[in-house]
């Protein structure tokens, strides 16, 4: 008879191919292969806790390979997760718990959401990161847990990766350990054909401490090589030798196994090879389900012998506990909003990105969890921490992180570090570069991750760097996300509002656009509407408005100077200031009513950037002046002047959109021939 450990093994196998097959989509090939380290790692090492999947104690685990979520998703059911059989036999289909890529605040124990290669890498750094700061700040006895993570030759190859890797390697963050599935294969087929390199050298060089495991099935080499890595103070990757699709007799070895259910007959000849029935579908022994449900027993247990430790904390510093109670409820000091700045009215102004700075050390000292820094650009981005250390692998308490030219990585360590919890991470780069870390964005606003984006030199209003620096696209590209919130402040009382909302959003990313040049500053009572994504900055004249000019960002500035151009002629004229499409949509029909009254069709809407977007507020009637170009490299002042961002433009396109004032002596001639020829019409009906 099979042994115990072996049967596990197989239940794993096989509840995850039954399942691919089931649905006839998936990818079988990783569960068959990875099950040995994966049931080592899950057994012998894993702390957690089936029943709390949130104990902040535990450690994680992300299967950053996310195509093999099945054997994720059959360890969290035979482990006691809340996830039945029946969800299991429906994967990949509508409405279940079991999505083809695992998906954060879906599925019980699913750490991060995964797929895009490597992302579940970075995001694994950042949470090693969240781990050393806390442990750094409140105690090393609660914050000892490790990340653990399964990671394949896709990952490996995807850039994020590296950069995570390198950065991780620098910050000598110990407590993660990576189990990497060289299985040799990848859908096109075997790795040579493209990736060749000596991938433990790569990391030996990155700083990260390296083992080899030859068998992938051996789970005492397995388990020795998990023990050495949790000895190291260096991060860890272990290559464990796997074959993809191991027991099926055809395929396995082969890229046929990776991403397609393998057929009946397949199946069941590697259940033969492996001793397992081939009825009935789903099959878990008794013993089997007895051994893995130990996991919730022990969990509980872990989670209890945590808690004492905590109280204990409590009593030898509570005002320590104190604060680490709030953070782990997810709640913010009594009073915060006090310290946002406020900004008196300045026709010289500052830029957006320097008042962003201001509102970053006004609040770092009543937000202790706020932290961050930028992609190498900490003076540009205005991102650095006044009076705080660095965090580095010697001063993990530190509050400033430089990323490095790491746009990418930044962008999923900042997500690994809000999963983590007790954190507010914020990172930043010039707008222009949100592009290499798009995919890391598109995760947060997925996985309503609440990552905080700084986004400086958000225009042509850059300048001289020219058009390979100049966003053009970006405002309307990161729009178009669902779950992101953009926010392009006017000035800096804007900037202030919009870090509130920032601090605020917990289910999902923000993203904050901010001038290089310096725009005027307005009253700070105007800057209130910041929240509801547009408001009335302005108006000039009658109640209901001729025209209604818009603008975000540094452009408001331009059509408020446009404004009274316009009411000095005569012209009734509203100003609106629009920080963020995604917050106005939000509110109801009638504020939005309120700000834009369907019955004033002359519009204008004046942005530096692609004008996509802004007919569903300007209307067929309306006007928009946009950059439907790529930028240039000259003084800022210079390209907004030729690109028809002037007083003067905006101004000639309201005109073009308004009918024309007739003077008073004609209106009284018309209207005196009106009425004669509404008495002659009624003498004629008498």
């Amino acid at each position: 008879m099979i042994d115990l450990q072996t049967r596990a093994i197989n239940t794993i196998r096989f509840l995850s191919t039954d399942a691919v097959q089931q649905a006839n989509s998936g990818h079988p090939g990783l569960p068959m292969g990875a099950a040995p380290m994966a049931f080592t790692l899950w057994t012998r090492h894993l702390r957690h806790n089936p029943r709390n999947p949130h104990w902040m104690g535990r450690d994680r685990f992300i299967l950053s390979s996310g195509h093999g979520s099945m054997l994720l998703y059959s360890l969290l059911h035979l482990t006691g997760y809340d996830l039945s059989l029946d969800e299991i036999k429906n994967f990949r289909q509508w409405n279940s718990l079991t999505p083809g890529h695992p998906e954060y605040g879906l599925t019980p124990g699913v750490e991060a959401t995964t797929g895009p290669l490597g992302q579940g890498f970075g995001a694994g750094v950042g949470m090693g990161i969240a781990q050393a700061h806390l442990a750094a700040t409140f105690s090393p006895e609660l914050f000892n847990s490790y990340i653990y993570a399964i990671v394949t030759d896709g990952d490996l190859m995807e850039g994020v990766a590296s950069e995570a890797a390198s950065l991780a390697g620098h910050l000598q963050l110990g407590r993660l350990i990576y189990l990497y599935d060289d299985n040799h294969i990848s859908i096109d087929g075997p790795t040579d054909l493209a990736f060749t390199e000596n991938r433990t050298a790569r990391f030996e060089a990155y700083g990260w401490h390296v083992q080899k495991v030859a068998d992938g099935t051996d789970v005492e080499a397995i388990d020795a090589a998990i023990q050495a890595a949790k000895e190291d103070p260096r991060p860890s990757l272990i290559a464990v030798r796997t074959i993809i699709g191991y027991g099926a007799p055809k395929k396995q070895g082969t890229a046929k196994v990776h991403g397609e259910a393998l057929g009946d007959e397949e199946l069941n000849a590697a259940k033969d090879n492996l001793g397992w029935p081939k009825e009935p579908r789903f099959y878990i022994p008794d013993d089997v389900a007895s051994f893995f449900c130990k996991a919730v027993e022990r969990g509980q247990r872990l989670e209890a012998e945590w808690n004492r430790k905590l109280e204990e904390n409590k009593q030898a510093n509570p005002e320590k506990a104190s604060e680490l109670e709030r953070r782990l409820k997810g709640e913010l000091p009594m009073g915060w909003q006090k310290q946002l700045p406020t900004f008196p009215a300045d026709a010289k102004g500052m830029a957006t990105r320097a008042a962003s700075g201001k509102v970053i050390n006004a609040l770092a000292a009543t937000l202790p969890e706020l932290l961050g820094g930028s992609a190498d650009l900490a003076p540009s981005n205005n991102t650095k921490i006044d009076g705080s250390p660095d965090f580095q692998k010697d001063s993990p308490q530190g509050r400033n992180f430089h990323f490095g030219v790491r746009e990418h990585g930044m962008g999923a360590a900042l997500n690994g570090m809000a999963l983590h919890g007790g954190l507010i991470p914020y990172g930043g780069t010039f707008l222009i570069f949100s592009d290499y870390m798009r995919p890391a964005i598109r995760v947060a606003a997925l996985s309503h991750i609440p990552s905080i984006f700084v986004f400086t030199h958000d225009s042509v209003g850059l300048g001289e760097d020219g058009p390979t620096h100049q966003p053009i696209e970006h405002l309307a590209s990161l729009r178009a996300m669902p779950n992101m919130v953009l926010i392009r402040p006017a000035d800096a009382n804007e900037t202030a509002q919009a870090w509130k909302v920032a601090i605020t959003r917990r289910n999902g990313p923000t993203a904050l656009a901010l001038t290089r040049q310096s725009v005027p500053t307005f009253d700070p009572q105007t800057s209130e509407g910041v929240e509801k994504g547009a408001y009335v900055l302005a108006s000039f004249g009658k109640k209901i408005p001729e025209v209604i000019l818009m603008a975000s960002g540094s452009e408001v500035s331009l059509v408020y100077e446009a404004a009274k151009k316009l009411a000095e002629e005569g012209r009734s004229v509203r100003v609106v200031s629009f920080p963020s499409w995604q917050l106005f949509e939000k509110q109801s029909d009638a504020y939005r009513e309120s700000v834009l009254p369907k019955k004033v069709k002359a519009r204008v809407s004046v942005e530096a950037g692609a004008g996509l977007g802004w007919e569903r507020y300007v209307g067929s009637d309306g006007r928009s002046i946009s950059i439907e170009r790529f930028g240039a490299s000259a003084p800022y002042k210079d390209i907004f002047n030729n690109l028809g961002f002037t007083v003067e433009n905006v101004v000639k396109q309201a005109k073009s959109i308004l009918p024309k004032k007739v003077a008073a002596k004609k209106v009284s001639k018309i209207g005196k021939a009106v009425k004669v020829k509404n008495l002659r019409r009624q003498a004629r009906q008498k």
